[in-house]
């Protein structure tokens, strides 16, 4: 059995889960509401705040759907009770970033500003201290959302392996390499 698939998962207060016929399961929790289309093939139950995801065969495709599906459920859990939250650095001389409601614009040593407009369900703030580097804050219930939205911010400028300049994850550890050495003769 799949050993992510056959762990319950626990609901904490305040949120709730249902199951339709056709097998959506929509969680509602403090911070919104999330839902998910399941397989007709996977079975969720949930009893007595304890939510459990399990499949009919052994087959390859259901071992694989069953731990799938309850990391997605769980992920809704867990976005609609805590949130999730993503980090990033802007490293460079110049490089800036400024939030305006969901109009994210960033300066990151090209002729032109980036201007970025994020869905309604990601908010974005940036901090930005003197001899510090500027950092953008996402928040979202969505953890496939936010990631998403967070692959596509750096993506704009990928740190570079030779000075690190670029826009990274707090947290991140480059591999850097060694510039060119002098020649001797």
């Amino acid at each position: 059995m799949s050993r992510i698939g056959k762990l319950p998962v626990n609901l904490p207060a305040g949120v709730a889960v249902t199951v339709t016929e056709d097998n959506v399961v929509s969680v509602k929790g403090p911070l919104g509401t999330l839902s998910q289309k399941v397989d007709p093939d996977i079975e969720v139950k949930v009893e007595e705040g304890v939510l459990t995801v399990s499949r009919p065969t052994n087959q390859p495709r259901h071992r694989s759907m069953h731990g799938l599906y309850r990391a997605l459920i769980n992920n809704m859990v867990v976005g609609v009770s805590k949130g999730y939250e993503i980090k990033q650095e802007l490293v460079g001389v110049g490089y800036k970033v400024e939030v305006e409601g969901q109009v994210v614009k960033f300066s990151l040593g090209y002729s032109h500003d980036i201007h970025m407009m994020l869905p309604i369900e990601v908010k974005a703030s940036a901090v930005t201290e003197k001899k510090n580097n500027p950092i953008l804050t996402l928040s979202s219930i969505d953890k496939q959302l936010i990631g998403q939205v967070a692959a596509k911010i750096r993506s704009l400028r990928k740190p570079e392996p030779y000075k690190g300049k670029g826009i990274k994850f707090v947290g991140e550890q480059l591999r850097r390499k060694a510039g060119k050495s002098a020649g001797t003769k």
